[in-house]
């Protein structure tokens, strides 16, 4: 099997280092990541400038090592272009911090996973719900044995799997679960601030305010100390009512 190990924390993130040594254990692994951190970069491409790679060195038994100018999604691009072999599975992460409900729109590491789910191949998204003192070792092992389900067996089409592994020891980690997204918006604050010279710059900070976090969603499930499993698909379809939007659209559309 040949596995893409790639991420949004950066080529030098001990998560990668993890990831990299656990997928070692099940193939040949190719890592290609961000020269430098990237988080919530979402699933931005790179148009319009060039793509660079350069050899880069991790402190794991990997077959290629890449650092990238690209974002995370262009990592898993470049992985299935057309002068490479594809990869059979792309593993994103290990992220430090959650990733979870309307996190996903915004990770980098989700979208690189995603952007495998586009090309058609099995990806999952694995994160640790801390960003200090992370515990990677459970999440790297929970990471193997999931991929080497994956390999024996194809995901649905257009969907990839996104992981929550709550930060404590093996022994205190509770069963993975199925989940789906719960609703963690961010109470955004813009704040303006002055740089030494007396330049004004702004500085997002913000605070998560979760509207559904019951029992069957991803942050239900990390709350309660179960690793999360969450299919994601990217389906944006509209589920509501269409009458509603018909209403609104009277007399503009047919």
């Amino acid at each position: 099997m040949r596995i893409l190990v790639t991420n949004d924390d950066g080529i030098h993130a001990p998560g990668l280092v993890h990831l990299a040594r656990a997928m070692a254990t099940l193939g040949e692994v190719i890592v290609i990541a961000p020269e430098r951190q990237q988080s919530a970069a979402g699933h931005g491409i790179t148009l319009h400038k060039p793509l660079r790679m350069s050899a880069a060195e991790i402190d794991a038994p990997v077959a290629e090592a890449w650092a990238t100018n690209g974002t995370p999604a262009d990592c898993t691009v470049l992985a299935a272009a057309d002068d490479r072999p594809r990869p059979d599975l792309v593993v994103a992460g290990i992220n430090a911090g959650a990733n979870l409900g309307e996190e996903v729109l915004y990770s980098g590491t989700a979208s690189a996973a995603m952007e495998g789910a586009l090309q058609g191949l099995n990806a999952f998204a694995i994160s640790v719900t801390a960003y200090e003192q992370c515990l990677f070792e459970p999440a790297a092992e929970f990471a193997a044995k999931l991929a080497r389900r994956l390999a024996e067996s194809d995901m649905p089409p257009d969907t990839f799997l996104n992981v929550n592994v709550p930060n404590v020891c093996a022994e205190e980690l509770r069963p993975a679960v199925l989940s789906r997204l719960g609703r963690r918006k961010y109470v955004n604050s813009l704040e303006r601030r002055l740089d030494p010279r007396g330049r004004s710059y702004y500085w997002f900070t913000g605070e998560p305010l979760e509207s559904d976090c019951d029992e069957g969603t991803d942050i239900g499930a990390v709350k309660a100390g179960n690793i999360s499993v969450t299919p994601v698909h990217f389906d944006m379809n509209f589920r509501g009512r269409r009458g509603e939007i018909e209403q609104l659209l009277d007399g503009i559309v047919e």
